[in-house]
């Protein structure tokens, strides 16, 4: 019976690391892809010598922080007002609201082309402002900026030139980070986000690839988002959605690494779990409603397979969630041996692990010299993160698997750079509630009682292993507790004037 249950586990075993080695494969493809592609730089086919028409619009929801300093920095655009529309599609139920209207009208009043849009019902959420915006906007094409989004003057004019070829449908800017030195969390975050915006964006666009609209800071030929079925709202993740359908019907897309758009990352833990579980349940969603008309395509097959893999990325946390269950029995059942440190934990440390650790540091150096050296302090704790974020991602991928419905819902904006800018501001925006937040202080304890068991037993060498798991449910939940007990100090204290 022994040797069955050592077998159960081991094949188990074998069978996870085996699916999480190869993500971490895909992260080595991908990176020879940038290195091979690093000097195709996008040039546009010829410059518009007459710019052309551009509605630039600006879905916010309860955007007070940031509300202000984003029509601020639009209205700087470097532009002809004449060729220039700008939609404030504003879906707030706060004081935003007024707030953003009264600036509307004093830019309409300064000679501005614009439009404010007040919706009561979030029909459709981000996705139903934007297609409703659509029935008003005046251009040929459509730039869409988040609420915490900064575009440089000179913006359009990078951008828009790149759709002197009339089968670009749409052309993305790199997100840059307005805090990332905000904390360790924020910092942890910018490596994780510029392994997508730097390193995947950049490959895929430049060796033929599917890439995908990051939401904000790109511009979209209008007819390529009428083309692809324009924007619809059964994904939370409409921006992936529109972008396979679109370039599914021969719309070409292109990723500019050098313009640089910065945006603030969540400076909280609970953010950073509301954005993440989000963008992990959307992109599920899309994958059940997109793969199979990407396999019943007559796209090349290598496309075919590039797109799965993309698609399915986020099933590695589900992955992760089998190591939980398999850690145990991995370390305590089936004890150790030659045989499976040769032919096991070698290989899927340096594919599941190894792999992680040299695209993110990649990703830094490829942005400035001597960057991948700066990011080392940093890896053990940007493999926690991701391993403390299981729960919550996790989460995220079973709801799309079965179907939950749930929200579009924001991720809190406050328009802080430093600590000093946030210990000035009272957060308006509270945590939800949610049972995984407990599920990770337990975790934390039993990671806890792992590694007192396996140093009682002598089995040093899978102490560092375990010591990942600790460390990324305890950060993580931590931040969570601490939110929630910060906010209630904040409730408990008068409001001053």
């Amino acid at each position: 019976m022994i040797v069955w249950d050592n077998f159960f586990w081991f094949t188990s075993y074998i069978l996870v690391f085996t699916a999480l080695s190869a993500f971490g494969a895909h992260r080595i493809k991908v990176l020879y892809h940038f290195w091979k592609h690093r000097d195709d730089v996008p040039v546009p086919a010829y410059e518009f010598k007459e710019l052309p028409f551009v509605t630039v619009q600006l879905p916010i929801f309860n955007e007070l922080h940031v509300v202000e300093n984003l029509l601020r920095t639009v209205s700087a655009l470097d532009y002809p007002r004449d060729r220039l529309q700008i939609q404030v599609l504003d879906d707030s139920t706060d004081e935003t609201a007024p707030h953003a209207e009264k600036l509307s009208a004093d830019l309409k009043a300064q000679g501005f082309d614009i439009e404010y849009r007040h919706r009561t019902n979030r029909h459709g959420f981000k996705a139903g402002a934007l297609d409703e915006g659509m029935a008003t906007a005046k251009g040929e094409y459509i730039c869409i900026f988040d609420a915490d989004f900064q575009p440089a003057p000179d913006y359009l004019k990078q951008v828009i030139h790149h759709f002197s070829n009339e089968r670009v449908g749409m052309v993305q800017a790199r997100w840059g980070h307005l805090n990332k030195d905000f904390s360790l969390l924020t910092k942890l975050q910018a490596l994780f986000l510029d392994g997508h915006l730097v390193l995947e964006q950049t490959a895929r666009s430049r060796h033929g690839e599917f890439l995908n609209f990051n939401g904000t800071a790109g511009i979209w030929r209008r007819k390529a988002i009428e083309d692809g079925g324009g924007w619809q709202h059964d994904t939370l993740t409409e921006d992936l959605d529109l972008s396979y359908r679109a370039q599914l019907r021969g719309w070409k897309f292109i990723y500019l690494k050098d313009v640089v758009v910065p945006a603030e990352l969540p400076p909280d833990m609970d953010g950073f779990k509301s954005q993440q579980h989000r963008w992990t349940k959307g992109s599920i969603q899309v994958c059940k409603k997109i793969l199979m008309d990407v396999w019943r395509s007559d796209i090349p097959l290598r496309l075919k397979i590039e797109a799965t893999s993309h698609l399915t990325s986020n099933f590695a946390y589900l992955l992760t969630l089998c190591t939980l269950v398999l850690m145990y029995p991995a370390n305590f059942v089936m004890g150790s041996s030659w045989h499976k440190a040769v032919f096991v934990d070698v290989p899927v440390f340096f594919f599941a692990s190894l792999s992680v650790v040299i695209f993110y540091m990649t990703a830094q150096g490829a942005q400035q010299r001597g960057g991948w050296l700066k990011t080392l302090p940093y890896v053990p704790m940007l493999l926690a993160l991701g391993i403390g974020m299981s729960i919550n991602n996790g989460k995220a991928v079973l709801e799309a698997l079965m179907n939950q419905s749930s929200e579009f819902v924001r991720t809190p904006k406050y328009g802080v750079e430093s600590k000093a800018q946030a210990a000035k501001q009272r957060p308006l925006y509270k945590a939800g509630k949610s049972i995984a937040l407990w599920i990770e202080v337990l975790l934390t304890g039993y990671f806890g009682w792992m590694i007192a068991l396996a140093a009682q037993r002598g089995q040093w060498g899978s102490i560092p292993f375990l010591l990942l798991f600790l460390f990324g449910f305890g950060y993580v939940a931590a931040g969570s507790l601490m939110k929630r007990f910060s906010m209630a100090a904040l409730q408990a204290q008068p409001v001053r004037a």
